[in-house]
């Protein structure tokens, strides 16, 4: 057998990639599968049955096509990659999402391309819509606002403008962020797939919703514009403007288009009104084109139908569906709002328990500081006891002593009298000797005196007799008798000088009879110093002895009374009571 002969085996099966807004899938297919097929499949796994909004489109050189439903999927002009990839989109848009669109899933997978369109600035947004639908964006994705859980931040990481509105104004993420959060704040309690419709019902407002633009021109004058095919019909604009359409054409004011090779042809249903023609160079865009025209046409002949059984079912079941939600959400919200007023007690029971707890640990302070105080307290009451005993003890020591002392006071008493009455006979006799003591002055005054003049009578005598002797001697030995030999002579010489020496000899005796006396009136005088000297020591001791006594029974009694005083003085006047005066001290001291 040739081997040449022999043909390659064929696959079986090849693999497909279905990518969704938000999910990527992949699948095995069978050769013979037609497009219906795998969409059928792709419808499944997503859990969609509003089937007639969706296709599955692929890219073709620098275009793209939808997958056919009829043909088979290797027949048609899709990628020879592996797996081959196709984008699971919404390729008809309608005309009111909140009566058309009856799936859950079905608005969410609207939401997610229209918002994506919208964000590449497929579709024209103002910013004031734009901040708009980036607040019910948030809202279903993040739920109601809680400024404890939504920090200044939380948004940082989503793309919610488009970058021709951030570029538009000169304003910070943070301040974009302020301005969505302000409306974000007000959608409290709007559920995501509510979020998710009221987003798609601002969103169908937009000029450029649901519009799928192709390049075209007119025959006569070759002029470039821009055909649009949506849900309300075809429009033509300038190729500078898809805002504001030039002309349109309602799908209820067509009665027929044509196509013929790259020639398309729009009849009206007003005979009077002229044909509109125009043409598309490349033939996949016509196909295009005209699968557009007739999808769009068939819908919005379809919705002026009455629903399906199997749309009333559907719109049935989504209504009980949406009743058992909004019950589950009342549910819910009943629930969360007992959980917030439960969460909110706990709270406050657990603020009061802590409270407590805090109240109960000042009091166990309190009770330990109260036990401490109360230990020290018996401490220093036991102290106070022993020093109490302590103080009795030293009490009736102060009062033994206090007898000793009164006993050894009235001792000093007895002294201090006996003094006193030696220091008056003391003054007596200081006074008796004083008295005495003029009395001598005045007698050794005289006796000086009488002294002095006998020595002037004596000088007075013997200048008299001297003179008696020089006179009278010649006139005796010259008259009378004869001249006396020398040795009478200096018989009568000694004889005088006898008699003076006799009176110098007399003279001297008083003087120092005089003198004795006089020293020993000093010896007496002395002694009697000495002995007032002693006696004012003595005074002086006995005194301090007292002060000395009567300061400790003070302070023994003060003791006794658990506090101290200041010692007490005996005033000076006092003190000064029991001595000599001054002028008897001096005069003493003087002596």
């Amino acid at each position: 057998m040739s081997i040449l002969g022999l043909k390659k085996k064929q696959p079986k099966t090849f693999k497909v990639k279905v990518i969704t807004m938000d999910a990527e899938m992949e699948f095995s297919c069978e050769v013979k599968w037609k497009g219906k097929d795998l969409f059928d499949l792709v419808s499944r796994t997503v859990g969609l049955r509003e089937t007639w909004f969706f296709g599955l489109r692929y890219t073709v050189k620098d275009t793209y096509a939808w997958l056919k439903p009829e043909k088979r999927v290797l027949d048609q002009e899709v990628p020879k990659d592996s797996p081959i990839t196709f984008h699971f989109l919404a390729k008809f848009f309608p005309e009111k999402v909140e009566e058309e669109l009856v799936q859950e899933i079905t608005q969410h997978l609207f939401f997610l391309q229209v918002k994506k369109q919208i964000l590449d600035e497929e579709i024209f947004c103002s910013p004031e819509a734009s901040v708009l639908l980036a607040s019910y964006a948030v809202q279903a994705k993040y739920g109601d606002y809680d400024p404890n859980f939504h920090k200044p931040g939380f948004l940082a990481q989503d793309e919610l403008l488009p970058k021709r509105v951030l570029m538009q104004y000169q304003m910070t993420a943070d301040m974009w962020e302020e301005k969505i959060t302000a409306w974000y704040a007000e959608h409290r309690g709007i559920a995501r797939d509510e979020a998710e419709m009221e987003y798609l019902k601002i969103a169908q407002d937009l000029e450029m919703y649901g519009v799928s633009y192709f390049a075209i021109t007119q025959n006569k004058r070759d002029t470039d514009l821009l055909l649009g095919v949506d849900a309300q019909g075809l429009h033509i604009y300038s190729p500078n403007s898809k805002l504001n359409p030039n002309k349109s054409f309602p799908w209820s004011g067509i009665r027929n288009i044509s196509y013929s090779e790259k020639e398309f042809t729009i009849k009206p249903l007003d005979k009077k009104k002229d044909v509109f023609k125009f043409y598309s160079s490349q033939l996949r865009v016509n196909k295009l084109i005209l699968q557009l025209c007739i999808g769009n046409h068939d819908l919005f002949m379809r919705r002026r139908k009455v629903d399906s059984i199997e749309v009333q079912q559907m719109k049935a079941q989504a209504k009980e569906e949406k009743a058992r939600k909004k019950m589950e959400r009342q549910i819910l919200a009943r629930e969360k709002q007992m959980r917030e007023e439960a969460e909110r007690a706990k709270e406050e029971m657990e603020r009061r328990l802590f409270q407590l707890q805090d109240e109960a640990r000042l009091a166990n302070e309190a009770l330990l500081r109260s036990e401490e105080t109360a230990d020290l307290l018996a401490e220093k009451a036991q102290i106070a006891e022993e020093e109490a005993k302590l103080l009795a003890h030293k009490a009736a020591e102060a009062e033994q002593d206090r007898q000793r002392f009164e006993v050894t006071a009235m001792k000093t008493k007895e002294e201090k009298r006996l003094m006193e009455q030696k220091m008056r006979e003391a003054e007596q006799l200081a006074v008796k000797l004083v008295e005495q003591s003029e009395r001598r002055l005045k007698e050794a005054d005289h006796l000086k005196q009488d002294l002095t003049e006998a020595k002037d009578a004596e000088r007075r005598a013997k200048q008299k007799l001297l003179e008696i002797t020089k006179t009278t001697y010649p006139l005796i030995a010259a008259y009378s008798t004869p001249p006396a030999p020398p040795e009478a002579a200096d018989f009568a010489y000694e004889s005088a000088s006898t008699r003076l020496d006799f009176k110098d000899s007399d003279m001297k005796r008083l003087s120092m009879e005089i003198e004795r006396e006089r020293l020993e009136y000093m010896e007496k005088s002395k002694h009697l110093q000495d002995q007032l000297k002693e006696l004012k020591t003595e005074i002086e001791s006995l005194k301090l002895e007292e002060q000395q006594q009567q300061a400790g029974v003070y302070s023994l009694r003060n003791e006794a009374r658990g506090y101290v005083q200041e010692p007490v003085y005996i005033p000076h006047s006092n003190r000064n009571s029991a001595y000599m005066s001054q002028s008897q001290m001096a005069f003493f001291e003087e002596v």
